[in-house]
């Protein structure tokens, strides 16, 4: 079994899989990730807790017979955290089971054993309505002249297509889906190549370098790809010149200059 914190990572939409049963959560995995999501795992209430807090995900897929904790219980707790949707998966079949994981914060019950199509169906449902009410899950991300796309997996510069390695955009993507976001080393280092590489964190000064060199039109004063000490890395989509972004004493020697 693939470690809950080691999925693979793809552009699209992010969905938990909150879930102690392995090979449900294998099936599950292998056709979302089929489908383009990404896709992580939590088999404990308390370690799913712990993933939202570190993933921020687009949905969570919710068993409600977990190890540590009734699912029904951990609802309002994953709702004190995030407004993503809920969907409740479970072999509880009796409609006081629904209505009370529903009243809770739920926001969809699909009842095991379900098709693929069916849940595939049921995530599509949640997203759209996510982004119904505002907290939207956006396919396209612009930044100046650039347009990134998760579902075409590209990015244009205008009508142009521009050349990234599988990596760059593996990080690209990660910092899209969290646009105007500091993303902590850590987690670009999860989400872009694994828990495998924690400690590694020069690849993404490696990759982050050449993303500049092949988006920036300065790459020593980026509009887009900025870095902040501890907090990370951001891709920007409201830009500011590199003057404004200047200290203000600096600013004043290049006028007096």
């Amino acid at each position: 079994m693939t470690d809950e914190t080691n999925r693979p990572t793809t552009p699209g939409p992010s969905v938990l899989i909150v879930e102690d049963d392995q090979n449900l959560t294998r099936v599950c995995a292998t056709t979302l990730e089929a489908a383009g999501y990404r896709v992580w795992e939590a088999a404990t209430g308390q370690r799913a807790i712990q993933e939202i807090r570190t993933r921020n995900p687009d949905i969570i897929l919710l068993d409600l017979g977990l190890p540590d904790v009734d699912g029904v219980s951990l609802v309002p707790q994953i709702r004190s955290h995030t407004t993503a949707p809920i969907i409740v998966v479970s072999g509880r079949e009796q409609d006081a089971d629904k209505v009370t994981a529903l009243d809770a914060g739920a926001n969809d019950y699909l009842v095991k054993s379900f098709s693929v199509p069916e849940l595939l169906a049921r995530i599509r449902v949640g997203l759209r309505g996510r982004a119904h009410v505002g907290d939207t899950i956006s396919t396209v991300v612009t930044f100046g002249e650039y347009k990134f796309e998760f579902e075409a997996r590209r990015l244009l510069r205008g009508n142009r297509l521009v050349h990234l390695s599988a990596t760059e955009f593996k990080l690209l993507a990660v910092l899209a889906s969290r646009a105007d976001q500091f993303v902590p080393t850590e987690v670009l280092l999860k989400e872009a190549w694994g828990s495998a590489s924690q400690r590694k964190g020069g690849y993404v000064r490696v990759y982050m370098f050449a993303l500049r060199h092949k988006l920036e039109k300065d790459p020593a004063m980026p509009r887009f790809l900025l870095n902040e000490g501890h907090r990370g890395y951001c891709l920007k989509t409201a830009t500011t010149s590199p003057e404004d972004r200047l200290a203000p004493t600096t600013r004043l020697r290049r006028s007096a200059a």
